[in-house]
């Protein structure tokens, strides 16, 4: 099988897949050309340069064309048609983990930048001026932390935070099992106590605006490394402008530049309680070759065995669906034809199979069945009278 990688690959992630027999082309293709080629490939790989549109999703799985999945390098899916890619049959699959460290640890770093006060103090003695005393900071020890949005770097910032000796607190949809932070009932309660705010959250939706900005202290800090449409950047303005809080810290932008040395057009930075960075939090040597291995192995096993783990315009497991399953446990003769007998008959019954996963055991094989309806006797007594099967049980 053939794997385009069009924003390219670590060189131990190519190495990966060729290891496992797939034929990986690494040369970019511009959208038109994308288009062109695309319906030769089972697999497209990219990072966030290239858009994987309704176009190219169509050309690419339409017709008899072969493609099957689009993985992304990286977390963000934004850059990928996810609601084209359910219509054409193609998985859209992510690598979660990979950037994992290298955000949470930039968010901690624009925390002590702008806590410290070290860019301007920098800048101040690159322009050959000697200031101490102007840029005295505040330590992060002693400290509450508000995380909104607790999810893998949310969990992986606390446990810096609370290694430095800070209280951390948190707010999310879903409260994570072996969580790092402490939650609190509402966004307005972690604004409230916070000393620094950073954000976890992803999406486009506004999660600190005036509203929220009138609740933080006029000491505390605001860090965004999620996204840009997460905070209203009038409103930030307007905050800082006028000193309701202490300052902010941000990694990502409502509007950035398309390529590397474009102007970066923002009011923002007028100001002088502000620090920037150009989107870098997974931009780290490290997080590239972990997402790079990452992407690698998901797209991989989904090829080879059909394994959804990591994908994100389907449930990875079919309990994610929101639809009742049962299971059916059948012990039976390793050989051709048992899984088309077993499907007629549940077929006939009226069963709906939405999963099955089969084993072997010496000269047997032992395969589940997960099933929309609830298994009955009837369904037993026909399944057992299916010549080559030893057990049914449910």
């Amino acid at each position: 099988m053939k794997i385009l990688a069009n924003d390219g690959l670590a060189d131990e992630a190519l190495y990966y897949l060729k290891q496992e027999g797939f034929a990986v082309d690494t040369l970019k293709r511009d959208p038109d050309q994308l288009v062109k080629d695309i319906p030769g490939f089972d697999a497209l790989i990219v990072r966030s340069a290239t858009k994987v549109t309704r176009e190219v999703i169509e050309a690419g799985a339409g017709n008899g064309a072969k493609l099957k999945i689009v993985g992304r390098g990286g977390v963000g899916t934004d850059n990928i048609d996810k609601e084209a890619a359910k219509e054409f049959g193609v998985i859209v699959k992510f690598a979660p983990q990979g950037n994992t460290n290298a955000a949470a640890e930039h968010a901690l770093g624009l925390m002590f930048a702008i806590a410290r006060r070290v860019p301007f103090a920098h800048c101040s003695l690159k322009a050959g001026v000697w200031y101490k005393k102007a840029f005295i900071g505040c330590e992060l020890m002693g400290k509450t932390l508000g995380i909104i949005g607790c999810g893998r770097i949310g969990q992986a910032l606390a446990a810096k935070a609370k290694g430095l000796g800070m209280r951390v607190i948190g707010v999310d949809v879903f409260h994570a099992i072996d969580s790092q932070a402490e939650y609190v009932d509402t966004k307005q309660e972690l604004l409230e106590h916070s000393d620094f705010v950073s954000l976890h959250t992803g999406g486009t939706d506004v999660i600190i605006g005036e509203a929220e900005l009138a609740l933080m202290k006029s000491t505390a800090f605001l860090i965004n490394a999620s996204r840009g449409m997460n905070v209203s950047e009038e409103a930030l303005y307007k905050a800082l402008k006028e000193n309701r809080i202490a300052g902010a810290a941000m990694d990502c932008f409502e509007v950035e530049p398309k390529r590397e040395g474009e102007p970066f057009l923002s009011r923002l930075r007028e100001l002088d309680n502000i620090v920037f960075s150009a989107h870098l939090g997974a931009s780290t040597r490290n997080a590239v070759l972990r997402t790079s291995l990452e992407i690698a192995e998901v797209v991989a096993n989904y090829l080879r065995r059909g394994d959804f783990q990591s994908s994100v315009n389907v449930g990875e497991t079919v309990e994610e669906e929101g639809r009742r399953i049962y299971t059916l446990f059948i012990t039976h003769e390793d050989k051709p034809g048992m899984f088309g007998k077993i499907a007629t008959t549940l077929g006939n019954l009226g069963v709906n199979i939405r999963e099955n996963n089969s084993r072997q055991l010496k000269d047997l094989v032992q395969t589940v069945y997960t099933i929309h309806q609830a298994p009955t006797d009837e369904v037993v007594t026909a399944l057992k009278a299916i010549q080559g099967i030893r057990r049914v049980v449910y």
